[in-house]
Order: C-alpha cells, then sequence, then structure tokens
C-alpha cells in the first residue's frame, strides 16, 4: 500500500468490500426463487424429492442470506466514514432509496424468514409456501430498490443541484432513470444464472460421487433448463444494455472496445471488433490488437457502417481506464459465450439420453459452478470502473466525493478488512461449499424441520440477520 493516496485506498477498500458482497445477494435471490419453485412443485406433485431438496438448499440459504446482510452491513459505514462528500451530495437521493428499500424488502423478508426456515411442522403448507414466496419476493424489491439508487448514480435524473446539493424534483424520474431498468434485468438475470450453475455444480459433484442420485438428477436437470432459457436472453440484454450506456457513457462504451479514434478505421467505413490488445493510457493505442472488421459497428450501433466516439475525443481526465475495462468486459463476454454453449451441450446430451452418465460433462459442470459469479463481478467492475472518474456521472468526481483522511488509517483499515474478511468469509464459504458438496440425506424425512447440525454457523448468522440492515443486505452496491 506505499504510495498510494487516501483517494485510492478509500476505492480499493469499497470495491473490495463490494465484491465480497455482491457474491452473496446474487446466491440469496437465486435460491430463494429456487426454494419458491421447489415448495410449489412439491405441493403440486407431492414428489418427495422436491422436499429433499427443499430441505437441502434451505441450510446453503440460510448460511449465504447472514453472510449478505454481516458483509452488507460494513458499507452502510463506508459511506460515511469514507465518502462523506458523495452522502452530502446525494444523500437526499441515496438515502430516502436505501430507506425505502429496508421498509419494503427488509421488513418483508424478516418477518417471513423465521417462518420458512422453523415453519414445516408449525404452520401449514399454505401459509409455509405463502412465506417463501414473500422472502423471495423481498430479495427482488431489496435489488429493486438498491439498483434504482446505483443507476441514479450512472444515469442522474429528476433533480436539481442547490447549493452544492442534489434536490429531487421527480421521484419517478429519479427510480426510473434512464439506465434503471436494463441494469436492473441484467442483475437479476445474472443472479439465476449464478444459482443455476452452482446448484448444477452441486449436483454434478454428487453424481460423480454416487451420492443421492435421483434427487442430483433432479436438480440438475432443473439447473441447466435455466442456463438454457436465462443465458441467450442474458444476451439480449446485455446488447439493450449497451446500446443505454453507448448514448449516456460513450467514454466507458470506448474503453471497453479499445476504440481511440472516432474517424473510421475500415476501407468500407465502421470500425471493427477488437478481439484482443492491450489498450495503452499514454501512448492512447491498443496495442497488439487482432481485430475484425466492422464488426464492431454491427455490435454497437446495429449497422456495419455506424460509428462510436473515441477516447481520444475525451478530455484525459475524463477517460475511464481502458486497459483494465477492456479485459473485465472480455471476461464478461467469453464467461456469458461459455454458459450459452454449455447449456445447449447439457440440451443435446439430454436429447440423446447421455446427461447423467457424461462424466466429461458432469466434471465440465463443475469447473462451470462458479462461472456466474465471475462474471458478475466482472460486469461489476466494468460498470463501476467505466464510471470513472465521475461518482455521481457528469456531476460529482470521485475525488470530491471522498472524505478527508490522511492515508494511513484507511490502509490500516483496509488491511483488517482484508484479514477479516478472508477469515470469517472463508469459512462460511467453506462451510457452504461442503454442504453443497455433500448433497441432501438419503434418509430425509418429508416432515422432518431443516437439521442444521451441532456447532453449525447457520443459527448465528440467521441471528444476525435479524438485526435491520440500513444498507440493504441483497442489493449490488456499487461506488
Amino acid at each position: 500500500m506505499h504510495g498510494l493516496t487516501a483517494l485510492e485506498l478509500a476505492r480499493i477498500q469499497f470495491g473490495f468490500t463490494v465484491s465480497f458482497h455482491i457474491l452473496f445477494p446474487a446466491i440469496t435471490i437465486g435460491l430463494a426463487c429456487f426454494l419458491a419453485f421447489l415448495e410449489a412443485r412439491w405441493l403440486y406433485t407431492k414428489d418427495t424429492v422436491y422436499r429433499t431438496l427443499y430441505q437441502f438448499w434451505i441450510k446453503i440459504f440460510a448460511l449465504n442470506f447472514g453472510m449478505g446482510v454481516v458483509s452488507g452491513l460494513v458499507m452502510a459505514y463506508e459511506f460515511g466514514t469514507n465518502w462523506s462528500g458523495f452522502s452530502q451530495f446525494a444523500g437526499s437521493v441515496t438515502g430516502p432509496l436505501l430507506t425505502y428499500e429496508v421498509l419494503t424488502a427488509f421488513f418483508l423478508e424478516a418477518g417471513f424468514l423465521g417462518v420458512m426456515l422453523f415453519g414445516w411442522n408449525r404452520v401449514g403448507p399454505g401459509l409455509h409456501f405463502f412465506a417463501t414466496v414473500m422472502v423471495a419476493l423481498g430479495t427482488m424489491i431489496s435489488s429493486t430498490w438498491i439498483l434504482a439508487s446505483n443507476s441514479w448514480m450512472h444515469t442522474p435524473a429528476g433533480y436539481v443541484v442547490v447549493a452544492g446539493k442534489v434536490v429531487p424534483t421527480d421521484w419517478l424520474e429519479v427510480i426510473f432513470n434512464p439506465s434503471f431498468p436494463y441494469r436492473l434485468t441484467h442483475m437479476v438475470i445474472a443472479a439465476l444464472l449464478s444459482t443455476a450453475l452452482f446448484v448444477a455444480a452441486s449436483s454434478a459433484w454428487q453424481l460423480l460421487h454416487d451420492r443421492a442420485v435421483p434427487a442430483a438428477r433432479k436438480m440438475l436437470s432443473m439447473a441447466l433448463w435455466m442456463v438454457l432459457i436465462a443465458a441467450p436472453i442474458q444476451a439480449v440484454v446485455g446488447d439493450a444494455h449497451g446500446l443505454n450506456t453507448l448514448e449516456h457513457q460513450p467514454a466507458k462504451i470506448a474503453a471497453m472496445e479499445g476504440h481511440w479514434n472516432t474517424a473510421a478505421r475500415d476501407d468500407k467505413g465502421g470500425f471493427p471488433l477488437i478481439v484482443f490488445g492491450i489498450p495503452d493510457m499514454e501512448r492512447e493505442e491498443t496495442r497488439y490488437a487482432i481485430e475484425i472488421p466492422r464488426l464492431g459497428s454491427l455490435i454497437l450501433t446495429h449497422s456495419l457502417d455506424g460509428q462510436i466516439r473515441g477516447l481520444k475525443d475525451f478530455r484525459k481526465e475524463d477517460r475511464p481506464n481502458a486497459t483494465v475495462l477492456f479485459f473485465t468486459f472480455r471476461a464478461m463476454v467469453g464467461l456469458g459465450v461459455a454458459m450459452i454453449l454449455f447449456g445447449l451441450l447439457g440440451w443435446v446430451l439430454r436429447r440423446n439420453g447421455a446427461l447423467y452418465r457424461s462424466k466429461a460433462f458432469l466434471r465440465l459442470a463443475v469447473v462451470m459452478g462458479p462461472a456466474g459469479l465471475v462474471a458478475l463481478l466482472a460486469g461489476w467492475m466494468t460498470t463501476e470502473i467505466g464510471r470513472q472518474p465521475w461518482v455521481v456521472y457528469g456531476l460529482l468526481r470521485t475525488h470530491d466525493a471522498v472524505s478527508a483522511h490522511a492515508a494511513g488509517p484507511v490502509a490500516l483499515s483496509l488491511a483488517l478488512f482484508v484479514v477479516i474478511y478472508f477469515v470469517c468469509f472463508g469459512v462460511g464459504i467453506r462451510y457452504m461449499l461442503k454442504l453443497a458438496s455433500a448433497g441432501p440425506a438419503p434418509d430425509a424425512h418429508p416432515h422432518d424441520e431443516p437439521s442444521y447440525g451441532p456447532g453449525s454457523v447457520v443459527p448465528a448468522a440467521i441471528a444476525a440477520a435479524s438485526t435491520p440492515n440500513p444498507m440493504a443486505p441483497h442489493g449490488q452496491r456499487e461506488f
């Protein structure tokens, strides 16, 4: 950390904490929906496999939910300690949005979570299913408010600036700002895909080790259907999101593409797609570029001769870091393509009757397990680093949003966060993976309460979840 400024350290600290946190809400959103589907199938078919799967995955959901709450709580304080300039400037917008999230989503989840986790033999099946649906709905509402707040930071609307502070003038415009629908849809689908790949990896691991075969086959089948359907939809949503970003944040698109010049570079007009290269911010060029002529125009403008503004059209102090964005964007897109191919391969094997027998495919499913979360992190980095040097795009620069701290205290707190996060959440993640790899108990009785086992960290996580979090546990908090 030697030589880093307080601003750089504060950005690293928030980036580190939110990168940890965002993993848990993604799985929470997906698992909540998955559990609601499993219980609906159980009530409709009375097939005990669905009840067994519900009891299996609710343990992992509970642990993940608790870690999401704890990791999200930290960021509530970071806004006040490290980013007081942002809070003073935009608190009149972000504060109410986060309050609405707590009043609607978090209280909804907290109110029904206990019934969902411990109510099998204490309430009727209809009420228990209602509680599960309410928790799933709560995660969706939470995402809606958090993404509204974050999207406003990218495409601010419905405001005026008075005496150096934002004053909302139209809350509908604030909430439904230009990028909000695309970001919300993109995030929710990413959460569903991440969860589906996690479920597929868990079931594939169990099949490779001959554990809980009927239940493992069932959840592998459901997970692969989700991947097959959601991955292509995500590509379409991503394309629409890209067009929206091109309209409102053209510098970000230029950096993502490693595109420096506005003038057409192809002989026939348009601009190429740079498949690989190394953007050099000092030399203002993308070195070692491997290009496909005119494909960049087709993808970004839906025209073979369309143009976008190059980075040289923007002042140096207004340019995001193209070297980072170029690779994070390609990591996200590459993993997205891999998910589409993975879903198609699973569909082909299903049609040929070899889905559960192909050891190679099952091993591939295990390897693909973290792909959704890695793609989500790469997408978040692309979105947030691409907004730089702005915190509120076009209104508040990052260096004006940071608190007046010396570098030493920020470095110390960052070091403590790194140690504590890797120890605490490392233990939690390891335990969660252990649960996921073990599979459902073969003798699980359909009327048993979920068993967390002696010494389990899950009840402690649930206890932590009972404390309301002003920063909301499930949405994407990005800076």
